[in-house]
C-alpha cells in the first residue's frame, strides 16, 4: 500500500540499447492450481546495477511474457504467490525487486517493512529514490522486457503484458508508453498518482500507448481524487486507446494484495479475472 504517498514523480528520457544478463540462483518446481509452474530466482544486469527478481512460468511450452511491478513494500511472498497464480494461467511472469539500486538483493521473505511503521515508511520512501530518478523506470522496463524476450519460455510472437499495484500503477503506464510496440496489455490496481498536475503525469503519456488498459480503482482513492477516473476516461478516448476503468465496490487502497490489512479476496479475484481478460484480448 502507499496511502497518500504514492509514486508520482518520474520523468521520461530516451534510452539506448542495454546489455542484459541473468544468473539463475534457484529453480524449484512448484505447482499452483494443478498446473506445474517453475519458479526461478534470477539476477538481471541493468544500466544501473543488478536487479534481483523471480521468474515463474508453466513448466512446458512458450507463453506470453508479463512484467509485474510491486507496491511500495516490494518483492515478497505475497507477490511470489501472485506470480505463481498468474503463471498457472499460462504466462511467463517476471517480478523484479524495484528497489535494487538502494536495497541490494532482498531475501525471499522480503524487506520485512510495515507501512504502518513511520520509521519503515521513511525507509521505503528512501528506497524509491533511484526508481523515481529521471528515466530510471523506463530503463528498467526496457531491460526487463528484453530479458523476458530472451527466455525460452516466452513466446516472442505474442505481445508482453504488465501489471502494477500502488506505486506500480504509474509504472505500467510508463512501461506501456515507452514500449508501445511490445506492450499489448496493462493493468493498474489501486495505482497512485495516475493523474497529477505535473508535466510528467502518467495520464499525459496515454497518446503514446497502444496497449489495452485496465484501471482498477479503490473506493478510498476515488474519494480522495474523484476527478481522476474521468480525466483518464477522456484521455484514453481521445487517444483511441481501449481502456476499462472501474471503481471497485467495498475496496480500499491495497485490496488486491494478499496479506494486506485491507485485502478483499472477492474483489481481488474479480480484478484478477478482469486482468486475465485484458491479457487475453491484448497479448495476441
Amino acid at each position: 500500500m502507499c496511502d497518500d504517498v504514492c509514486f508520482t514523480d518520474l520523468s521520461r528520457r530516451d534510452f539506448g540499447a542495454l546489455s542484459v544478463a541473468a544468473s539463475v540462483l534457484a529453480a524449484p518446481a512448484v505447482t499452483h492450481a494443478g498446473v506445474p509452474v517453475t519458479e526461478t530466482d534470477v539476477e538481471i544486469k541493468t544500466a544501473d546495477g543488478t536487479a534481483d527478481a523471480v521468474f515463474m512460468a508453466p513448466s512446458t511450452g512458450k507463453h506470453p511474457g508479463v512484467l509485474v511491478w510491486t507496491d511500495i513494500m516490494g518483492l515478497r511472498p505475497a507477490f511470489r504467490d501472485m506470480g505463481r497464480r498468474l503463471a498457472a494461467e499460462g504466462y511467463a511472469v517476471l517480478t523484479p525487486n524495484p528497489f535494487y539500486r538502494a536495497s541490494g538483493k532482498v531475501p525471499k521473505e522480503g524487506l520485512g517493512l510495515s507501512f504502518q511503521d513511520p520509521g519503515a515508511r521513511e525507509k521505503m520512501m528512501g528506497l524509491m529514490g533511484g526508481l523515481v530518478a529521471p528515466g530510471a523506470a523506463e530503463r528498467d522496463a526496457a531491460t526487463f522486457v528484453a530479458w523476458l524476450d530472451g527466455q525460452p519460455q516466452v513466446d516472442t510472437a505474442k505481445k508482453i503484458g504488465t501489471s502494477g499495484y500502488c506505486m506500480g500503477g504509474p509504472l505500467i503506464m510508463r512501461t506501456a508508453a515507452s514500449l508501445p510496440g511490445r506492450i499489448g496489455a496493462a493493468g493498474s490496481f489501486h495505482g497512485g498518482g495516475l493523474v497529477t498536475d505535473k508535466p510528467e503525469s502518467p495520464h499525459l503519456m496515454i497518446p503514446k500507448m497502444k496497449a489495452k488498459m485496465l484501471i482498477a480503482i479503490a473506493v478510498d482513492d476515488d474519494a480522495k481524487q474523484p476527478e481522476a477516473k474521468d480525466v483518464l476516461k477522456a484521455a484514453f478516448a481521445a487517444a483511441n486507446v481501449a481502456a476499462e476503468i472501474e471503481v471497485y465496490a467495498d475496496s480500499k487502497h491495497g485490496w488486491c494484495v494478499p496479506g494486506s490489512p485491507v485485502h478483499n479476496p472477492a474483489q481481488a479475484d474479480r480484478a484478477f479475472t478482469r486482468l486475465l481478460a485484458t491479457f487475453k484480448a491484448g497479448l495476441a
